[in-house]
């Protein structure tokens, strides 16, 4: 992955996808063919900004959860608990059990129907229509007429009743304000415990379901289980993912685990020590960095054991961790590894970009149990120990959590009054941006071949690879310098194909 120097060369043709289709935000593909006809180059762009980290500076840092949940519309929670873990920690508050238990509960929901919203209306069209499909039929809808209405019917209640979780917790069903500093704005009720557990209970069936779903429809399909297993949708990666005091996979808290493309632990760091560990890369032809492991260095866009380019998607966070944390989805975990590695262990890493759903769908039903157990935890509806006042002066302080689509991080430094003088996010595609680049280059070089017509379903095919990763950019886009570098490049008579 180079920028797009290529377009100049006399000879190259450009293929453009623009706009990718099926994601949260804006972002263009550049193909650049060589004179026979063979993949040169790409150069995948993210054309807008948002650049929250800037107008945050200034506020007052118990204001972050609120303001930064509305980055997006898709992951709010995720926001909003990394934003309020981060003013946990400048305000240097130990939460009450209670508090605890009410931020992984309403987690641990979001997350459910988080992860079935991509995959039933972003990715599963490609499988269960097909990648050759037309775009008209190629999407939730297509999904209904194809697996009929009950399908359809149990997706939409997954999201209707995961927004009135989120209402019970938040006020309101979309981008909820209820986590604060030192713990939730509100307790549950008795009634809205039972709401919450039966909301939970189907979650679980729901996600169960999913799973047996994507084993009947996808991998019960050779041509579909070729591809996911094929060359062009496989490149090694280190892997990042949040883990417990076990190494088991938790989406709330614990500690961040890198482990290198054999398994073998790289790092493991608790929040605060995140940025001894990452670095971000700039590049001057996107608004989106590149972060890497300042262990092994920037070496550019390679992957392998010498690269530091990692992944922190689904498959990465199985990957990271030792195991699952929750019995049925430990069961799903060790088929998911005895399948694509011969090993259930899972001590043999998955580098297959197109498994990473497959993965998705194991982490619906962790969530979905855990917050079964969460919501029957007999602290969970305690009247009392719901917040705690922060009484400490402000500071510093960091934020993680496992969103949907990648760990997610945010810092946070005050002066004396508690106004935000420095943000730092670096969220989930940003983690995955250079692996994305790799994925398009690498399916892009797979699927083109000299000689042979492009159709529609060749180019999906190369969204294919970008969309496994579940990409926001709504949210991953930063700032420079406060004021977006515009710049206009002139590449010449390139024939558009």
């Amino acid at each position: 992955m180079t920028t797009s120097h290529a377009a100049a060369a006399p000879g190259y043709r450009r293929v453009r996808i623009d706009p990718v289709t099926r994601l949260e935000g804006h972002g263009k593909i550049d193909i650049f063919l060589d004179e026979a006809g063979e993949v040169a180059d790409c150069c995948f762009q993210v054309p807008e900004l948002r650049g929250f980290e800037r107008f945050c500076q200034g506020r007052p840092v118990e204001e972050m959860p609120r303001i930064t949940a509305r980055i997006c519309g898709v992951c709010p929670e995720a926001h909003m608990m990394a934003a309020a873990k981060a003013c946990d920690a400048v305000y240097r508050v130990t939460l009450p059990l209670t508090a605890r238990l009410l931020r992984e509960l309403q987690y641990s929901i979001f997350f459910v129907t988080d992860h079935a919203t991509h995959f039933y209306a972003l990715a599963a069209p490609d499988f269960i229509l097909g990648p050759d499909a037309s775009p008209a039929d190629r999407n939730l809808l297509g999904i209904i007429r194809k697996l009929g209405v009950e399908v359809g019917s149990k997706v939409i209640q997954c999201r209707q009743w995961g927004h009135e979780a989120a209402a019970i917790f938040g006020g309101k069903p979309v981008i909820p304000v209820n986590a604060i500093p030192g713990g939730m704005s509100k307790p549950i009720t008795g009634d809205e415990r039972r709401r919450l557990e039966e909301i939970a209970a189907f979650q679980l069936e729901f996600a169960k379901f999913t799973l047996k779903l994507f084993h009947d429809v996808v991998l019960g399909n050779p041509a579909y289980l070729d591809l996911i297993l094929s060359g062009p949708y496989y490149h090694e990666t280190h892997s990042m993912g949040l883990v417990d005091e076990r190494n088991r996979l938790n989406f709330y808290d614990g500690q961040v685990r890198v482990v290198d493309i054999q398994g073998f632990e790289v790092c493991k760091y608790a929040p605060r020590d995140y940025s001894k560990h990452i670095a971000e890369h700039v590049e001057p032809w996107t608004y989106l960095k590149f972060p890497f492991l300042t262990a092994i260095g920037w070496k550019g866009f390679v992957d392998g054991q010498a690269s530091g380019v990692y992944r922190a998607t689904p498959q990465s966070r199985l990957n990271a961790a030792d195991s699952m944390a929750t019995p049925l989805a430990q069961e799903a975990y060790e088929e998911y590894f005895e399948r694509l590695t011969g090993d259930a262990s899972g001590r043999r890493m998955v580098h297959h970009t197109l498994a990473i759903h497959w993965a998705r769908v194991i982490e619906m039903v962790q969530a979905a149990e855990r917050a079964l157990e969460l919501v029957r935890h007999p602290e969970i509806a305690n009247p009392e120990k719901y917040r705690v006042v922060p009484t400490e002066p402000p500071g510093e302080g960091v934020g993680i959590v496992e969103a949907p689509r990648g760990t997610l991080t945010h810092h946070y430094v005050t002066d004396e009054n508690g106004l935000v003088r420095k943000a730092n996010l670096i969220v989930g595609t940003t983690n995955n941006h250079a692996a994305i680049c790799l994925s398009i280059k690498k399916a892009a070089q797979g699927v083109i071949r000299r000689g042979v017509p492009l159709t529609e379903g060749m180019l999906n095919r190369i969204e294919m690879a970008f969309r496994a990763y579940d990409p926001c950019f709504g949210c991953a886009t930063h700032g420079v310098f406060g004021r977006p570098p515009l710049q206009i490049r002139v590449h010449g008579a390139v024939p558009e194909v």
